[in-house]
């Protein structure tokens, strides 16, 4: 029979990828849940555009009238979460902001000049539709998630 020998270091490693699993963020409790009241006001233009059977232009203007939606909440989720933070947290989120909407503009610049008519015809433009609603509501959610902690 063939001894087992444990380290300190062995038995500290392994307790605490145990441990690990257990720590999670915590959301404030009390905090309103913004992701449901979020999932119910886009649930209409969500169905609008998943039941739409019409010419890729009626998609085009269901997902511009998305896109003003989803910019309007991130607005708002915006706001709400800087008015919750200390001011040096305000400064931190001010400057993410502005990164993530230079980077929000870049990729919409990549999305239009690669999903064209001439690369994927005329369903290019729900693509670009989906893909644009895409990255604005992650970071929606991203935020209704710093959010809700506060």
């Amino acid at each position: 029979m063939q001894k087992l020998r444990y380290s300190w270091s062995g038995i500290a490693a392994f307790l605490l990828m145990l441990c690990s699993n257990l720590v999670l963020a915590i959301d404030n409790p009390d905090a309103p849940d913004l992701i449901a009241e979020f999932d119910t006001r886009e649930k209409p233009l969500i169905t609008a555009i998943e039941k739409s059977t019409n010419t890729t232009s009626d998609y085009a203007v269901l997902y511009s009238s998305y896109l003003k939606f989803l910019d309007k909440e991130l607005n708002t989720v915006y706001k709400t979460l800087y008015t919750k933070l200390p001011e040096d947290r305000q400064k931190q989120l001010k400057a993410s902001q502005v990164s993530w909407l230079k980077y929000r503009d870049l990729e919409f610049a990549f999305i239009d000049s690669t999903w064209t008519n001439k690369n994927f015809g005329t369903s290019s433009g729900i693509s670009r539709g989906q893909y644009k609603a895409s990255l604005v509501r992650d970071r929606v959610i991203q935020l209704m998630h710093y959010a809700k902690t506060f």
